[in-house]
């Protein structure tokens, strides 16, 4: 059963290592999604989870266990989060970090909560998508699920800095829903805008709404930024009962 949730974006340079010179003093954006994602990930272990399943997007469907490495590598960052040769998409490397950070990884490091990762095909339909959720949500009594996605990059790629009405609608809606915990809307997301407004997220959050489908979770928004032309999201979903 799921009892917390938490999104978190995935940019590259969320880790320290791949800013370089500038890891000292991060720009305040970066920082700000690093701060919020740092606290959804403190609050997503302290609900007690016997199981922390993290997905994300990736070119196909494949499962990791928790000693899975990723790196930067083919953003030019000669970094490797993890031991062994780098594997995992960069979804689901940038969840390793802050997994990492907050002391769940590596495996023994005394956390108890076993981990899994699981990427998701981009392309992935919202069917195919809530019911890995439900399988995910099935694999322990206490899941936890950290759902790595960005929102729209379209104004990165076409015109930075230029407003974009539908990419800003569009991330306007998802920013309610997940500080709403609406598990049903985010279900009925659209695939075919995915490519249109360069979205990476889509399949991750879909796989959270069908792990929550069965659950009572209140939701927070902690953080809605576009430092790049890219929207990060950081929500927490917590079991309402908890309260």
């Amino acid at each position: 059963m799921l009892i917390a949730g938490a999104v978190c974006p995935h940019p590259p340079l969320l880790i320290p290592a791949a800013l370089g010179a500038a890891a000292s003093d991060p720009p305040a954006e970066l920082r700000k999604v690093g701060e919020a994602a740092t606290q959804a990930v403190a609050e997503l272990i302290a609900a007690g989870p016997d199981l922390i399943a993290v997905v994300g997007g990736g070119p196909v469907d494949r499962e990791f266990g928790a000693q899975a490495a990723g790196g930067l590598h083919e953003y030019g960052v000669e970094v490797t989060v993890g031991t062994g040769e780098p594997v995992l998409p960069l979804s689901l490397t940038v969840g390793r970090w802050l997994l990492e950070r907050a002391g769940v990884l590596p495996p023994g490091s005394g956390e108890p909560a076993e981990v899994q990762f699981r990427a998701v095909g981009w392309r992935a339909s919202p069917g195919d998508c809530v019911k890995l959720g439900v399988v995910l949500a099935e694999r322990a009594p206490r899941v936890a699920l950290l759902a790595m996605g960005d929102a729209c990059a379209r104004p990165a790629r076409e015109a930075p800095g230029v407003h974009d009405p539908a990419a800003r609608e569009y991330d306007e809606e998802i920013a309610e829903a997940l500080a709403a915990a609406d598990a049903r809307w985010l279900a009925r997301l659209d695939p075919s805008l995915d490519d249109n407004l360069v979205v990476a997220g889509r399949a991750a959050w879909q796989v959270l709404a069908g792990a929550a489908g069965g659950s009572r979770l209140d939701g927070r928004l902690l953080c809605m930024t576009a430092p790049y032309g890219v929207t990060y999201l950081v929500a927490s979903w917590a079991d309402a009962r908890a309260g």
